[in-house]
């Protein structure tokens, strides 16, 4: 992290590094008090860290892996989210949340954690779209498809019976893209040109969601 806000300095903006466990209610709080402390206040918060399951039905998935992947992929959220959403309130501004969700929330492309971890993720943008519109909070959600990210690093050995069963699913899906596609999709959803888009889904992944 120290490295890419190195690369960056000379950018127009500025970007510093908050390392820290997602999983953790305490860092996720103080991550948004650093960025309000060091940029004055919150506009925009991108919920975007994720892990995977090992691909397991429901009848075969671990403990571990269960609360391995709601720590980061649903916990997480929800923490940044209610810091966000205060912080907001308590700035008297309106504010912008993107959160990156899955083909996963719609399809069976991946283990029942997994998928169920991203539904909870869209669940959570739409209720808080709906929820804080009167006080001009926009949640809004991306439908990423499959990109060349490490995420399947934190896959393991996956559960071969049912990655058997999923390669019909998985076999639907383009290439993978690149992560800037889901960059330039988060700056849209988080900038004035969508001021009236609040609640949506958009599928950023290479019309797999048509298939």
């Amino acid at each position: 992290m120290e490295e890419l806000a190195a690369s960056l300095a000379n950018e127009e903006g500025k970007v510093l590094a908050y390392p820290g466990d997602i999983s953790s209610k305490e860092v996720n709080e103080g991550m948004i008090d650093f960025a309000v402390e060091k940029f004055g206040k919150l506009d925009i918060l991108v919920n975007n860290a994720g892990i995977m399951d090992d691909m397991a039905a429901v009848g075969d998935f671990s403990d571990e892996k269960l609360q391995a992947v709601f720590n980061v992929n649903v916990f997480g959220p929800f923490y940044a989210t209610r810091k966000a959403v205060n912080t907001f309130l308590a700035q008297g501004s309106k504010g912008s949340i993107v959160h990156i969700a899955s083909e996963g929330a719609y399809k069976t492309c991946a283990g029942a954690v997994y998928c169920s971890s991203k539904s909870a993720v869209v669940t959570l943008s739409r209720n808080t779209a709906y929820m804080y519109k009167a006080e001009g909070i926009r949640s809004n959600a991306i439908i990423a498809g499959g990109f060349a990210t490490e995420i399947s690093t934190s896959m393991g050995m996956p559960n071969m019976n049912a990655y058997a069963k999923l390669q019909p699913n998985l076999a639907t899906s383009p290439a993978p893209g690149d992560p800037s596609e889901i960059a330039k999709a988060v700056l849209f959803l988080a900038s004035d040109e969508a001021q009236f888009i609040s609640g949506a889904e958009l599928a950023v992944d290479g019309g797999w969601c048509a298939a």
